[in-house]
C-alpha cells in the first residue's frame, strides 16, 4: 500500500523562492531526510539554500557540487545540503559517511540521490521534484513517503 501524500505550489519568479520554502518546512513537517530531483539549472541548490535560511541559519550558503556535503549550524542542529552528482557507485556514499548523517534526525537535504534509493528503504522520506514551465515558472511537487 502506498501511503505517499503529493502537494504541488507554483514558483513564479526568484522573489517566490522564501515563500516557497516556508511552505516547503510546513508541508514536510516531521520528515528529515529530503531527496530533491530535477534537471541542471531546475533550483535544487537556490531553493535549499532559501529553506537552510528559513531554518533559521544565518550565514552565507554555497553548492555542495564539490564538496558533496555542506553543514550549516542553526539553533536546533545541523542541517546537512548534499550533492551527489559526482558519485559513481553506493560505495562511494558510503565512504563518505553518508549513512551517518541520513540517520542523525537533523535534517538532510539532498541533490541527485538515485544511488542511495536502497540505503533509506524502508525509511520515511520526502521527495521534491523541480520542473521548468513556460516562462521561468517552476512546479515543485513534495512527496512524502
Amino acid at each position: 500500500m502506498n501511503d505517499s501524500k503529493a502537494h504541488t505550489i507554483y514558483i513564479s519568479h526568484l522573489e517566490k523562492v522564501p515563500a516557497a520554502a516556508k511552505q516547503i518546512i510546513e508541508i514536510i513537517g516531521d520528515q528529515r531526510i529530503v531527496l530533491l530531483h530535477g534537471d541542471l539549472g531546475a533550483g535544487k541548490t537556490t531553493l535549499t539554500q532559501q529553506i537552510v535560511s528559513t531554518l533559521g541559519y544565518t550565514g552565507s550558503t554555497s553548492s555542495p557540487t564539490y564538496s558533496l556535503v555542506n553543514e550549516y549550524e542553526s539553533l536546533n542542529g545541523p542541517i546537512y545540503h548534499m550533492d551527489l552528482y559526482r558519485l559513481n557507485d553506493i560505495d562511494e556514499a558510503y565512504d563518505i559517511g553518508l549513512e551517518d548523517y541520513l540517520f542523525s534526525g537533523y535534517y538532510c537535504f539532498i541533490e541527485w540521490p538515485n544511488l542511495l534509493m536502497d540505503m533509506i528503504e524502508g525509511e520515511p522520506y520526502v521527495e521534491i521534484k523541480i520542473e521548468h514551465m513556460e516562462e521561468g515558472m517552476r512546479s515543485v511537487e513534495i512527496i512524502i513517503h
